[in-house]
């Protein structure tokens, strides 16, 4: 898990390198799902998101200041493998 940091004006992308240490040389990512906790009114909103060979991405939005939130990913390989890993998100004004 990482924390990161992030205003909560900024609209920014934050990604997971899946191939680093979990997809095998010959796998790649054929799913990928985002979801934000908590999930909240004013609260850090998925505004976009993509998916490549090894690498998922999503773009976020919002949040409320001094809040802790957690972008969580799920993904789903070709062999048929899934796994999850998420990004906690630390908002404060900067």
């Amino acid at each position: 898990m990482t924390l990161l940091l992030k205003d909560p004006s900024a609209v920014l992308d934050y990604a997971i390198d899946w191939g680093v240490d979990y997809l095998d040389d010959d796998d790649i990512l054929m799913e990928s799902v985002w979801a934000v906790e908590p999930d909240e009114t004013g609260g850090v909103e998925i505004v976009n998101s993509s998916l490549g060979d090894r690498v998922s991405t999503v773009q976020a939005s919002g949040g409320t200041a001094g809040r802790l939130y957690r972008l969580s990913n799920r993904v789903v390989t070709q062999s048929g493998r899934t796994d999850d890993r998420s990004i906690v998100l630390r908002v404060e004004k900067r």
